[in-house]
């Protein structure tokens, strides 16, 4: 019986990693964290990162680059599927997600000559091998917060994932996008907040989310992978809105108003290119820290793209004026994520 659970085991494990048709000699690979790269979110926009820099070199996906998924939730599943990776011939391995952040100091003090590629992750500090991109959440959540509040809706929701710090930058960056833009309006704005302690639908955070539409929550900011299709199907029953997060995901469902991105692809890419550049090692002043894509970058904001906007009354010439007011410095975005920001005109309910 020992004998057919652990085939059994093995078998569950090759399986888990055959969504990479793992093939000899890739150089790229990609691990994902407990999603998949069809997650219309943080593993997709991240693969595709991978994807845009692959095919503009002309490599072959599952011949010279693959993704790989875990086969549990879990840092020796993490590390077991990197190493799967890498003895299949991987130079360079992407991790989304703060899910990596044990693993990712394991496999790079084992595989030193491999360089490893970061998106959110947070440990202390890092070997030289690895890098990370950290996104200024913050700053997407205010934008969409700002938007929201000049378009006329007053009753707001923001539904977070597991509260990681670009989970609470986001969160903290909507509460004062929205208190600046009823400051300016004369008018008062309450919101409700809350972690659902998870990145997957769950049927706890789909009766919360019907719970808020009906008390009258007009739009609710889903920030957290998965945790948008509970929101979504409250929506649905309750004639709400949803904000989107990461990607632009307006295109799930036409109750979606805007979403407060980050340009994950563009990130990957860039890095990418620098580690190609510099012959397959991590730059000097890029090895071993955090890379920060910002406003200044491009990298965080909402999709302006005549599908995508579905405000009603907030244009997107006046949005590209805060935008650029925040690129300037004029308005200051508080970054902390200790201490939640003080208001004058937004009532926020905390509700963990």
């Amino acid at each position: 019986m020992k004998k057919v659970v652990s085939i059994l085991l093995a078998l569950a494990l090759v399986l888990s990693l055959s969504a990479a048709a793992l093939a000899d000699g890739i150089s790229y690979a990609l691990v994902t964290d407990v999603g998949n790269i069809d997650d219309q979110s943080f593993n997709q926009g991240t693969w595709e990162g991978l994807v845009a820099f692959a095919q503009e070199k002309g490599l072959v996906e599952n011949t010279d680059y693959a993704y790989y998924k875990p086969s549990e939730d879990s840092d020796d599943a993490r590390v077991e599927t990197i190493t799967a990776a890498i003895e299949n011939g991987a130079k360079v391995v992407v991790l989304p997600g703060y899910l990596f952040n044990a693993a990712v100091i394991t496999a790079a003090e084992k595989f030193p000559e491999v360089q490893f590629l970061g998106v959110d992750l947070d440990p202390e500090s890092y070997p030289a091998n690895v890098t990370n991109i950290k996104f200024t959440e913050e700053v997407s959540g205010f934008l969409a917060g700002y938007a929201i509040v000049k378009d006329g809706y007053t009753k707001l929701g923001y539904l977070g994932g597991i509260d990681v710090p670009a989970v609470i930058r986001y969160g903290f960056g909507f509460v004062q996008g929205a208190d600046v833009a009823a400051k300016e309006m004369g008018i008062n704005v309450d919101m409700n907040y809350w972690y659902s302690a998870a990145f997957w639908p769950t049927d706890e955070i789909k009766a919360k989310m019907d719970s808020w539409y009906a008390d009258g929550v007009e739009v609710v900011f889903a920030a957290g992978g998965g945790i948008l299709y509970s929101c979504l199907a409250a929506a649905e029953e309750g004639d709400g809105k949803v904000i989107g997060v990461d990607v632009d995901q307006g295109y799930i469902s036409e109750r979606i108003v805007t979403s407060a991105y980050k340009k994950l692809t563009v990130g990957v890419k860039n890095l990418l290119d620098a580690l190609d550049a510099n012959g397959g090692v991590w730059p000097e002043g890029v090895a071993g820290v955090n890379v920060h894509q910002g406003i200044n970058d491009g990298a965080v904001g909402l999709p302006t793209e005549e599908a995508s906007w579905r405000l009603n009354t907030f244009t997107v010439a006046e949005y590209e004026a805060v935008f650029n007011a925040i690129a300037e410095g004029s308005i200051a975005i508080s970054d902390d994520i200790e201490t939640a920001p003080v208001t004058t005109n937004v009532t926020v309910d905390y509700q963990n």
